[in-house]
């Protein structure tokens, strides 16, 4: 498989969740930005965009986007800086379920699909893309972020949307993400079962 760089947006403001700090929220004792640090161990170079914080994970690379509390399109900007293989995952830091051999899967799906195919993209069981949780080939997002100038506040869909992608099915139902306080109990509970 062609090596692979992770970009880890974790700066959100978490509205939903009243302004906690999300990626430090745990399920199962493990805060959820470690439990995405641990499935992308096989990333070349892992770069987190938001506050620095202790990891259980070392060498890690720390960013902010600008500005601080940008959006996730900034966040993807400022990630970009610090990578340089061609392929890079975008991987939300609030996937309490994300394992290693799903980052695989979507790294070796890019792989797979040629050059005409500039993401492989997570489909959860609702049918809905999860464009962090997802593989992308670093050129073509790197010229999708420059046609768009400031990258300040804009939805991710606007960056990632008008690329060639491959569906990939989550058969493994990793795609849940801790966006309230219910999502988060609905983890912790199947963390428990």
């Amino acid at each position: 498989m062609t090596p692979y760089d992770v970009i880890v947006p974790a700066g959100g403001a978490a509205r939903r969740l009243g302004g906690a700090d999300k990626p430090g929220l745990s399920v199962g004792g493990t805060t959820l930005l470690d439990r995405v640090l641990a499935a992308c161990t096989g990333a070349r170079t892992t770069v987190v965009v938001g506050p620095a914080r202790p990891t259980a994970r070392t060498g890690v690379r720390w960013t902010r986007e600008q500005p601080p509390g940008g959006g996730p399109v900034a966040a993807v900007a400022a990630g970009l800086g610090l990578v340089t293989a061609d392929t890079v995952l975008l991987l939300a830091a609030d996937l309490p379920f994300l394992d290693r051999r799903t980052v695989d899967r979507l790294a070796g799906a890019l792989d797979a699909a040629g050059p005409t195919v500039a993401a492989a993209v997570l489909v959860d069981a609702g049918g809905r893309d999860q464009p962090l949780a997802a593989a992308y080939r670093t050129a073509p997002l790197r010229t999708a972020l420059a046609a768009l100038g400031d990258p300040a506040g804009l939805p991710l869909r606007r960056l990632v949307g008008g690329l060639p992608r491959l569906p990939v099915a989550d058969t493994d139902d990793v795609a849940h993400d801790c966006d309230t306080w219910e999502d988060l109990e609905r983890a912790r509970e199947r963390e428990r079962s």
